[in-house]
């Protein structure tokens, strides 16, 4: 059959469980240096020794003030209880470490103070605290190794290009820095060696990390070289502020901090690839250079992240949708996936479980337009903070943002009409399409795209009602990731630094998410992290990381509650305590029916035009007499579907379970004279709602076997003579290798119920246990 020898043809040249590609030759690292040329700039750049000179009196200059300041005993409690005895402006986090053992001192990345700040362990101690000693496996710990790691890279690439350092954070799996070469040029694949190489001279250096406070004119003295540091002074520290440099070997580097005690501490570094970027992310920038790296503690833990690689790459789910003809892209709509046939398959059986558990939680399903005025965003206050984030258009003279969530157009559905507290909770559900302007160098595969859907759904609840919707949401949750095998992990994200309301409503509205989260992990859930101040800025929320069988980490369901947007859209509800009843405390003549709502205020539109004002959707009003605000909960559980496919692409390797599968059963004849009883069974199973095909080809049958089980059917039906003078149907099993020989036909009707079970139950088992007949061999055609 053509379209099975399409999609196993493909699978047969990729790494999933394809043939291996034969390995390239690689040039030994001296070959690739020298036809890189000199290996580092002799001499090295003008701006190198400058920088030190003024580095090393300020440097002085801030060692002799500290000296000076008070020694004064100071208490410092260890996570057991333990409290030590240590001096201010003295004692360091790494005597603390090194007095318990020089083992502890050797694995020991930074400190964390009182539970927050993260400090440099060869800093002293300025007061009685709190003492934390944190490895490379703490997640802060890792943080730090690769933002020092960074500060490697730049110092090897200063030495090596004479370059202008742009910026070099620490990400998921590594870090970057990205800097601009002189002439423009471009990195090549034959630096990296080179690069590594210098790495390795640091690395035996021990090249200390060292810690400067600094004013913004010494800063800009400095960086005076170098336009894009300029640029960062002066765009992010106020003037008259200080803030810190560190210094490793001659590389000075604007930077927070904190770092780890000395290079030494990287013994495994590796160059994993570079691009080009734009300075801050923007087109109209200028064009860097952006070199990629992984680095570790020990030597062991690089080869297994290569290994990591080496399975992940493996299972990436752009390789897999080309191969199984799931998705593809076209250059006319960037980061707007084409999806094909066979992934609309996956896309809706993900969509159409989510949908049965909205009938069973007792969601609505509503539809909302993908384009409003911008006088909505600005109301719900989207446009202040999320403008350079979405698509705005100009029509009939007024200007319009494609949607990039639903959640104003949920609150305006809510206030379409009066509200009574009977009607409470109200669950509004919408797959409606989203926009998003990612910037085109984000974009990749179904991770991060512009154009997306999302099991975006709002609760209108009381107060009251948080903690039993909150509870709820957990149990969806537990069930959705448990049927798919995944696990997951919680943090609370808190208020951040830009944020909409009063302080008491955040306080108020964290607490109830806390006491949720403590009810949850209390009952058998999983414990929660604090993420302070990464909540959105119209309230704190749960952030869900979802981990797949590779362990890694996925941003995927959300809880937030908004007690914001309520009162940005004025958004009530006729409460328990009606109107007549408060009339009636207060002595008054009874109301027969609640006030009609306030009119918005009137509008001069002729008048608006000429001033350059925008039409206001609503005027905000007070609570009406007997009212209350609803709570808004946002909250998602696969997130984006475009993301979560990729997510279970990847979890899955293409080996998809047989409710997900776009290939849920192969139906091969042994030989042309069974055809006709093969494309009746493929009828019947279509009948009942299977993607079914039959193989026609003119292979031999282990070849069309093989040829399915390449293409990731979940089952394969072998039928000949005996299956259809019986009805019956021989089954393989993709996942059971037990079950690729002759096995003992099951009557066809049993073997449609089985499988209508199995799909029912979302399962992930072999409802068919292999019955090999005695001395059975295949029959040949």
């Amino acid at each position: 059959m053509e379209k099975v020898e399409k999609v196993t043809e493909a699978l047969k040249k990729a790494a999933i469980g394809g043939e291996k590609k034969p390995k390239k030759e690689k040039k030994a690292p001296a070959a690739d240096a020298a036809d890189a040329g000199p290996l580092e700039l002799n001499p090295p750049a003008a701006f190198i020794q400058e920088r030190l000179d003024l580095f090393d009196r300020l440097y002085k200059e801030q060692q002799e003030e500290l000296t000076k300041r008070p020694h004064d005993d100071i208490n410092i409690t260890m996570p057991d209880g333990k409290v030590l005895v240590g001096k201010s402006y003295e004692t360091t986090p790494a005597q603390i470490a090194a007095g318990i053992s020089k083992s502890l001192l050797k694995r020991t990345v930074v400190a964390r103070v009182d539970g927050e700040e993260l400090w440099d362990l060869e800093r002293p101690l300025e007061k009685s605290c709190k003492l934390e000693l944190l490895d490379f496996n703490d997640d802060q710990g890792k943080f730090v190794f690769w933002h020092s790691s960074a500060h490697v890279l730049g110092e090897a690439c200063e030495r090596r290009f004479g370059c202008s350092l742009c910026i070099g954070p620490p990400v998921d799996n590594g870090f970057y820095y990205e800097m601009a070469l002189p002439g423009g040029a471009a990195v090549q694949a034959s630096d990296w060696a080179p690069l590594e190489s210098i790495v390795g001279k640091i690395v035996k250096e021990k090249q200390p990390f060292q810690r400067l406070e600094m004013s913004k004119e010494d800063l800009l003295k400095m960086f005076a070289y170098n336009p894009y540091k300029q640029h960062i002074i002066k765009d992010k520290i106020a003037d008259g502020t200080r803030t810190t440099v560190y210094r490793n070997g001659p590389l000075i580097d604007l930077c927070r901090g904190p770092h780890v005690p000395d290079t030494s501490r990287i013994e495994a570094f590796a160059i994993m690839k570079n691009s080009s970027s734009y300075f801050l992310g923007d087109a109209n920038n200028d064009s860097l250079q952006r070199i990629y790296g992984v680095s570790f503690p020990d030597k062991k833990l690089m080869a297994a992240h290569k290994k990591f690689l080496e399975e992940a790459a493996k299972r990436d789910h752009r390789l897999i949708g080309k191969q199984q003809e799931l998705f593809y892209f076209e250059e006319a709509s960037p980061g707007s996936a084409m999806w094909l046939p066979h992934g609309m398959r996956i896309h809706n059986a993900i969509t159409n479980y989510i949908k049965e558990e909205y009938w069973d939680r007792g969601y609505d399903e509503v539809m909302t337009p993908n384009m409003f005025n911008v006088s909505l965003w600005e109301q719900s206050g989207h446009l202040a903070h999320y403008k350079e984030d979405m698509f705005l258009l100009d029509v009939d003279k007024e200007q319009f943002g494609l949607k990039p969530m639903n959640c104003p157009a949920h609150a305006m559905m809510f206030r379409h009409r009066d509200r009574s507290h009977k009607e409470l909770p109200l669950k509004y559900a919408d797959f409606g399409v989203l926009h998003r302007n990612e910037a085109s160098g984000a974009l990749s595969g179904l991770t991060r795209v512009r154009r997306f859907q999302q099991d975006d759904a709002h609760i209108f609840c009381r107060e009251d009602q948080i903690k039993d919707e909150v509870a709820d949401l957990f149990d969806f949750m537990r069930k959705f990731y448990g049927i798919l095998g995944l696990t997951f992990k919680l943090k609370l994200s808190t208020r951040p630094e830009k944020y909409m309301g009063e302080i008491s409503t955040w306080d108020a509205a964290e607490a109830r998410l806390k006491e949720a989260l403590d009810e949850f992990a209390n009952d058998g859930g999983v414990a929660w992290e604090l993420n302070a101040g990464d909540g959105a800025f119209y309230g704190p929320k749960i952030d869900v990381a979802v981990l797949d069988c590779l362990n890694r980490q996925w941003q995927c369901a959300t809880i937030q509650l908004d007690f914001q947007q309520p009162q940005n859209f004025s958004l009530e509800y006729q409460t328990a305590e009606t109107v007549q009843t408060i009339a009636e405390k207060k002595g008054e003549k009874a109301a027969a029916a609640p006030a009609p709502k306030e009119e918005p205020a009137a509008v001069d539109e002729e008048k608006d035009k000429k001033d350059g004002k925008k039409k206001p959707l609503l005027v905000k009003k007070p609570l009406s007499q007997g009212c209350a605000r609803p709570v808004m909960i946002h909250r998602a559980m696969a997130g984006s579907v475009e993301r979560f496919t990729a997510i279970l692409c990847e979890h899955f390797a293409g080996k998809w379970p047989l409710w997900l599968s776009p290939r849920q059963v192969i139906i091969i004849p042994v030989g042309m004279g069974f055809l006709d009883y093969a494309k009746e069974v493929a009828a019947l199973l279509k009948k009942e709602h299977f993607y079914a095909d039959v193989d026609s080809s003119g292979n031999t049958l282990q070849k069309k076997i093989r040829n399915g089980q390449l293409a990731q059917y979940n089952f394969c039906f072998v039928v000949g003579a005996d299956e259809k003078a019986n009805r019956m149907v021989n089954i393989r099993y993709r996942d059971d290798t037990s079950t690729q020989a002759r096995d003992v036909p099951v009557p066809l009707d049993e073997a449609i119920e089985k499988l209508k079970n199995l799909k029912a139950e979302r399962g992930m088992y072999n409802p068919f246990p292999h019955k090999k007949e005695e001395g059975a061999e295949e029959k040949k055609a």
